[in-house]
């Protein structure tokens, strides 16, 4: 077994990594190719302005106009975009009892709600169950 030596050299500085969303190679933070697409199932846990958006990363400017491609013919469903933000409201702080509340947490008037729902619960049936 290897063991260090107690009056060693400072440790290695650990070089912050990112993972390519393309072919998951690793390499390091300032060699990333990185942006926004608009994606309609992102709703960012920290900043609510970044809704709709999700970062991609790559490790090449080819790698990151594919995954940009493949998110462009992705349809971009509101209903989706709502559900997700009604998902991060019942996740996060304090729960919530009524619509009322609901809508303030997620800036949804109640007609975006129940088209969230009821958008949520036809496309919970068209997956399979795993």
């Amino acid at each position: 077994m290897w063991k260090r030596k107690k009056n060693s050299a400072t440790p290695a500085r650990r070089l912050p990594l990112e993972l390519c969303d393309l072919c998951a190679r690793t390499f390091p933070e300032h060699e990333a190719v990185s942006g926004y697409v608009p994606d309609s199932s992102s709703a960012d846990p920290r900043n609510d302005w970044f809704d709709g958006l999700r970062r991609i990363t790559a490790c090449s400017d080819a790698h990151f106009q594919m995954v940009r491609d493949r998110y462009r013919h992705r349809p971009y469903v509101e209903e989706e975009l709502w559900a997700a933000k009604i998902t991060r409201a019942l996740t996060s702080g304090t729960p919530v009892r009524t619509l009322a509340q609901l809508s303030c947490r997620t800036g949804l008037h109640e007609p975006e709600i129940r088209r969230a729902v009821a958008w949520h619960n036809a496309h919970r049936r068209r997956q399979p169950q795993t």
